[in-house]
């Protein structure tokens, strides 16, 4: 398969890049968000179809989770000033927004419908947390059949060594990894 991108079939998905995310460990997030503005200013540029996956969490939604991770950092919820998109990345009009009560950006949204609509085959991926979000939107959108490029250095985790680990043996699998600059390569005319 080519490695360049045709934006006319090409979706930049940003997922998660919460105002509430990027304040609690913003020495983690400014390189990724830097990362992910040059990606995103490139789609842009390209007319490529820009997506916002955000947390839409409301009260009570996951009350009834049982897991074994130990205290769970606080949802972000739904109307807070934590759930807005990080303001270095601000959506335009147009661009289409996909809350969502869960970890997939696919699951319970209307997401792959609009990819289907608008001849989307192709995703470019960018957000945090790698193992959490990122992963089960990468994993879905592979059983979905979709083309799928992860931008290892617009990607980011918490869990000091996950993020590389998944990059290096896991999503290799399932998706093209690239850095920035490759991916801004993909999207040349």
């Amino acid at each position: 398969m080519s490695e360049r991108l045709d934006p006319a079939k090409t979706c930049l998905l940003l997922f998660d890049f919460l105002v509430g995310h990027v304040a609690r460990d913003p020495k983690r997030y400014v390189p990724v968000l830097a990362n992910t503005a040059k990606i995103l200013a490139a789609a842009r540029d390209r007319s490529a179809m820009v997506a916002y996956a955000r947390a839409d969490h409301r009260p009570g939604s996951h009350a009834q989770t049982v897991y074994d991770a130990g205290a769970r950092p606080p949802l972000i919820m739904h109307g807070t000033p934590e759930a807005a998109i990080a303001p270095e990345l601000a959506p335009r009009p147009g661009e289409h927004m996909v809350p969502k009560l869960r970890w997939s950006a696919f699951h319970g949204t209307d997401l792959h419908r609009a990819l289907r609509a608008r001849h989307v085959d192709t995703l470019i991926l960018t957000g945090g947390s790698t193992e959490i979000g990122v992963s089960s939107t990468a994993y879905a959108a592979r059983d979905l059949d979709y083309n799928l490029v992860i931008v290892t250095d617009a990607c980011t985790s918490a869990k000091h060594g996950v993020h590389e680990q998944l990059m290096r043996e896991v999503y290799p699998r399932l998706a093209r990894v690239r850095n920035t600059i490759q991916v801004l390569e993909m999207l040349e005319p």
